[in-house]
């Protein structure tokens, strides 16, 4: 079922009104994203006929725009992903732990990336490892994978693996 308002209804109302007002901050990539967004699944991208394999019934769909920042398109991909991630996972418990680097230091890592990204991944394992080989925790030798990440949500540097 279709929310009764998408981000493509905003962007189809107020895009135009947006692009002048933002014109001269709009990158051309963002220019594009938001003309995505507002072509996205309407006639002027074509359509298909979609077909279900047991019954036969057929129904018109218009093609999506595919951008990856399309909430549309990006929904199907973010399924399709987790889908493929949960596959891989090994039935075994597993923890998310994030270590975050303090203001300072995250500033400072931008202007000193791989040596600070090195530190936080050392700072990360060594940390691990001794809290798992403590037998008041887990006793144990463990495996683990690090990832960084070095913005937040808001698109603000916030170095954390």
């Amino acid at each position: 079922m279709r929310p009764a308002l998408e981000v493509a209804d905003i962007v189809r109302t107020h895009g135009d009104e947006f692009r002048q007002v933002h014109a001269a901050s709009l990158s051309p990539r963002q220019k594009r994203v938001l003309r995505n967004i507002e072509l996205c699944r309407t006639a002027a991208l074509g359509g298909h006929l979609e077909q279900c394999d047991q019954c036969g019934h057929e129904r018109h769909a218009y093609n999506s725009c595919s951008d990856r920042h399309c909430p549309k398109c990006q929904s199907l991909a973010r399924a399709q992903w987790l889908e493929k991630r949960q596959a891989e996972l090994l039935p075994v418990e597993y923890f998310h732990v994030v270590f975050t680097l303090p203001e300072p230091l995250a500033k400072l890592s931008l202007q000193n990336k791989q040596q600070m990204y090195n530190l936080l991944f050392r700072a990360t394992a060594e940390t691990l490892e001794t809290i798992a080989a403590d037998p008041q925790h887990l006793g144990a030798q463990i495996g683990f994978f690090c990832i960084l990440h070095t913005w937040g949500q808001t698109l603000t540097a916030n170095p954390h693996s």
